[in-house]
């Protein structure tokens, strides 16, 4: 006892709270499967579960949860250890560093009497002294993560909670309809009853002791029930059923009736006899849905047809619907539509839901590529249908407008499908497409630069012929796609061709340099290279030609007619080169003029590139979109399981100590869905942002505000495309397609900010007349280190006289040695290596 005296006091508070928390640590520890199923008896009691069940089913159940709870008791007291305020001590000093409780209470093992030694050890009791007045409680270590791994304790709190929430406390007073019957006989007939709202809705019940007399407003479809005890003192009349009495009367277990009613129509509900009361149900109907369209549609360059919508109801939306109907009052009857159409189903498409929030009210896009429907660029009439979880359907005004469809710009493509639609309009019109293909082919070397087009041409129209109006549907399908085939070679290919020629002229030109070809072939190489790229530009300006509007079409022309003086300025340039045997210099300019090709900036700065980025990005949207599809699918199939459970819970209210274990575990786990298709799913989303940050590095309309803005929402849709991905990878399905919702909304933005820009580019190009660096676009003034314009607009190159002398290619070449080894030496920046690689790709 001397020796705990020389404790401080101020250490006392600090014990008394470090003991009592080792007092309900040891009693959580040891008794928490007690509470846990006194928590759910008392739920289930409070739900009111154990009242239609028999006497012996009662017996029972309350038989298996006190044996529980006896065993568990046994198991508690065997296991629990009193804590003792020397175990509050040793807690409270292992906190504190040198353990100085421990050290103010020793004494000396030698040394007594020794001044010197007494001096010291004093000295030693006043600095541990100092260390306990910084000593603090010690909490109390409650988890029981290795004794309760399935985290049981926790469905006990939720069951007791529910209970409270969305039960009755009033119920804990009995056990059963005997029981409590039998108190209600003692003291006079009594009654309690409940009002379950409609499932959909997911409100909770009503508990009718609780609710005063007066007005009421239910849902159509609500149930009441009221149980009646003690005898025949009290009845139900009602008028909001609409059905006899009798019918929904039922005795359960005598003196108990139970009375049933089912909310049809506003009226009165009265419970008479003595403690009875009297309500006004107001009817309170379910609102049908709505839904309409929400813009203007749009159309991509391959034509597809994006349609948004707007849907709302007051509980949700189910299940959706859009029925396409052809408009044939509003067709144009010429030509090959002059005759009767064959008859067409209407085409039916399921309306997209909103997944990542609420579905009472939410926009959408209806996406669908009717390229190759008969009805593509005809007027058709779009009905959008929504339904709600009562069967009740809201439908949108009539939509009118032209069907969207791929446009196609090479004439003889236009006319292939043209005949492509005159087929699938009407079989009748076969011998009409074959003598109109022979009219327009009558001369095939105006047309074809390929004649073996031509013969497959032939080919199809020989057995299109052959088949005549007598031909099946499904052969009439063959047709039709081989026709669409063969239209997209024609449009495709003859540019692509042009393309191929112009390579294969460059490679060959290129092994003659190297192996030192006579200047007689180098001639003939560098004569065939003028008139392949001859070739390339010309179908490129006719395939551009055929894009713009008039205006713009005569600026392309001046352009086009620039642009073949610059080239041919520049292959003069290559031969001169050849022939004085510089064959390093001819090269390497040859190498630059390939690549200006390649890269179609010649006629329109990037507006080839700007296309492709466009392309690019739409394609990574829609696989976004359908990667979002796949685990919205994953994750319904998880629920699926849990959805009847669901159900019966909101009609019943009953859920076992299994079930909630089990429920329990599939929340941790993702919805019950594996980790291996997870994996699975994440490596899909890293190649997809992978994929996007390419296209963001790439993207052009730099130095512009859109081209700027179109940059931030592909960086948002890239780091939703992360969280996504750690999502995924933690098996959390839901918290994933959130973020990939917010992904494909940020890459919306960013297409709709990448077009603007390239519109404003394409403004900027026109108003400067064609002439490659005239003039100086709006926002693009700054100049890099090597006098060039910044931006996606500016010329490549700059107007200032850089090298001077004579020796100007020599200087050239020393240049580029320069950057190609400063870009081989790893210690310098990787940004530096990245600009000179940039460098040496481009010149």
């Amino acid at each position: 006892m001397a020796a705990q005296e020389q404790l401080p006091k101020s250490i006392r508070k600090p014990l008394a709270l470090t003991w009592a928390g080792l007092w309900a640590e040891r009693v959580t520890h040891a008794f928490w499967p007690v509470w846990s199923v006194l928590f759910v008896f008392a739920g289930l009691m409070m739900f009111g579960l154990f009242g239609p069940l028999p006497f012996w089913g009662l017996a029972l159940t309350v038989g298996l949860f006190g044996l529980a709870v006896a065993v568990y008791l046994v198991r508690g007291l065997r296991s629990f250890h009193m804590p003792s305020r020397e175990d509050a001590l040793r807690r409270l000093d292992a906190t504190l560093p040198g353990r100085p409780i421990a050290a103010l209470r020793d004494r000396p093992a030698v040394g007594n009497g020794d001044p010197a030694s007494e001096a010291l050890w004093h000295a030693h009791l006043a600095r541990m002294a100092e260390r306990v007045q910084a000593a603090k409680a010690v909490g109390p270590a409650l988890s029981q993560t290795k004794r309760d791994p399935y985290a049981l304790r926790y469905v006990a709190i939720v069951a007791v909670a529910m209970g409270l929430l969305f039960g009755s406390f009033g119920q804990m007073g009995a056990l059963s309809d005997g029981a409590g019957s039998g108190a209600a006989q003692a003291a006079g007939p009594s009654w309690e009853g409940w009002v379950e709202p409609p499932a959909h809705t997911r409100q909770p019940a009503l508990y009718l002791n609780d609710l005063a007399a007066g007005s009421l407003d239910l849902m159509q479809g609500s149930r009441i029930t009221v149980r009646l005890y003690g005898g025949d003192g009290l009845s139900v009349e009602e008028t909001i059923s609409g059905a006899p009495p009798e019918q929904l009367m039922t005795v359960t277990d005598a003196p108990v009736r139970t009375r049933e009613v089912m909310v049809q129509q506003s009226g009165t509900l009265e419970i008479t006899g003595d403690g009875g009361r009297l309500w006004t149900i107001a009817l309170r109907p379910d609102a049908a849905p709505t839904v309409s369209q929400n813009g203007e549609v749009e159309v991509t360059p391959e034509g597809e047809m994006s349609l948004p919508f707007y849907a709302e109801d007051d509980y949700g939306i189910v299940a959706g619907s859009a029925e396409l109907r052809l408009d044939l009052a509003s067709v144009d009857r010429r030509y090959g539509l002059e005759v009767a159409p064959e008859p067409r189903e209407a085409v039916r498409l399921d309306l997209p839901l909103s997944y990542s929030g609420s579905r009472q009210a939410f926009s959408e896009f209806l996406r669908e590529d009717f390229s190759k429907h008969p009805w593509a660029n005809l007027p058709v009439h779009v009905m959008l249908e929504v339904e709600d979880a009562v069967g009740q359907t809201g439908h949108s005004d009539v939509l009118a407008f032209s069907l969207p469809g791929r446009r196609f710009f090479d004439p003889m493509a236009r006319a292939v499908i043209e005949a492509r639609r005159d087929l699938l309009w009407n079989r009748e019109n076969t011998g009409r497409i074959t003598q109109l293909m022979r009219a327009v082919t009558y001369r095939p070397q105006d047309i074809f630069r390929n004649m073996e087009r031509y013969e497959t041409l032939q080919g199809i129209m020989v057995r299109l012929e052959t088949a005549g109006p007598e031909m099946d549907s499904a052969a009439r399908d063959a047709f039709a796609e081989e026709l669409w085939a063969y239209a997209l070679e024609l449009e495709d290919g003859d540019l692509e061709d042009a393309r191929e020629r112009m390579r294969e002229a460059q490679e060959r030109l290129t092994e003659a340099m190297r192996n030192g070809a006579s200047p007689e072939e180098i001639e003939r190489l560098m004569q065939e290279l003028r008139e392949a790229t001859r070739e390339f530009m010309q179908e490129l300006a006719e395939r551009n030609g055929e894009q713009m509007d008039n205006d713009a079409q005569s600026n392309s022309e001046n352009t086009m007619e620039l642009t073949q003086n610059d080239l041919q300025e520049m292959m003069d340039r290559i031969q001169e080169l050849m022939n004085e045997g510089r064959m390093a210099e001819a090269q390497q300019l040859l190498d630059q003029l390939m690549q200006m090709m390649e890269n179609m900036t010649v006629q329109q700065g990037q507006g080839g590139q700007g296309q492709q980025a466009m392309d690019d990005l739409g394609n990574t949207l829609r696989e976004q979109q359908e990667l979002s599809d796949d685990a919205f699918d994953q994750l319904n199939q998880g629920q699926q399981g849990q959805q009847g459970q669901e159900g019966q819970q909101q009609g019943q209210g009953q859920q076992g100590q299994q079930g909630e274990g089990q429920q329990g575990d599939q929340a941790q786990n993702g919805q019950g869905q594996g980790p291996g298709l997870a994996d699975q799913l994440a490596q899909r989303q890293r190649s997809l942002r992978n994929e996007l940050e390419r296209q963001r590095r790439n993207l052009p309309g730099a130095g512009t505000e859109e081209g700027e803005a179109a940059r931030r929402s592909l960086e948002d849709a890239g780091r939703s495309m992360d969280q996504a991905e750690d999502a995924l990878r933690d098996n959390d399905l839901g918290e994933a397609i959130d973020r990939q919702a917010d992904a494909i909304e940020s890459m919306r933005e960013g297409l709709r900010s990448l077009n603007d820009a390239l519109e404003g580019e394409q403004q900027g190009q026109q108003q400067a007349g064609g002439q490659q660096g005239q003039g100086r676009p709006s926002g693009e003034g700054r100049e890099d280190p090597l006098g060039r314009r910044e931006g996606n607009g500016a010329p490549m190159g700059t107007e200032d006289e850089l090298l001077q002398g004579e020796d100007v290619y020599r200087r050239a070449e020393e240049l580029t040695d320069e950057i190609r080894r400063r870009s081989a030496e790893t210690e310098r920046p990787e940004e530096e290596r990245d600009y000179l690689n940039r460098l040496l790709d481009r010149f």
